[in-house]
């Protein structure tokens, strides 16, 4: 099984791009991993946060394939300690599924539609980070994830 990220926008933050190579790096050695950005919507100027959402749901949705299982990283998702998420790491990568998906949206959330795809939704933390610093906080978080479920000393 694969397991993607899918997010909104690029990484312009140095210090966050380079986390994020350096921990895919890492989870690459343990998981069919690669990560996928959605070009930011342009000219948003004009356009309500709904119409954003909208557009941005719409290329979300092109992305996910039949097969694939649908994780929103979303304020309103189920919290989970590091090994609570090894756990349901452990027991998602062995469900029967082509992909796994973990979808970080743009500033304002998640379209209706990308919600109806959606199998389930996880929350990082009940705090607000930078949808740059959740990239960073996830992949550390599902490295720390499958180097747990290998018995490694990476989580003390």
């Amino acid at each position: 099984m694969k397991v993607v990220l899918l997010v909104v926008g690029k990484t312009d933050l140095k210090y966050c791009s380079d986390a994020l190579d350096d921990y895919q790096g890492r989870i690459k050695h343990y998981l069919r991993f690669d990560t996928k950005v959605i070009p930011d919507i342009k000219k948003t100027g004009s356009m309500t946060e709904l119409q954003q959402k909208e557009l941005e749901g719409q290329q979300i949705c092109k992305f996910l394939e039949p097969g694939d299982w649908c994780i929103l990283l979303d304020e309103r998702g189920k919290e989970f300690t590091s090994m609570q998420f090894a756990a349901y790491l452990e027991k998602r990568l062995q469900a029967a599924v082509k992909r796994l998906v973990f979808v970080i949206g743009g500033p304002f959330g998640f379209s209706d539609e990308v919600y109806t795809y959606a199998g389930e939704q996880i929350a990082i933390s009940k705090m607000t980070f930078s949808h740059q610093m959740v990239r960073m906080i996830f992949l550390e978080q599902v490295y720390r994830a499958v180097t747990i479920l290998r018995g490694e000393k990476y989580h003390h």
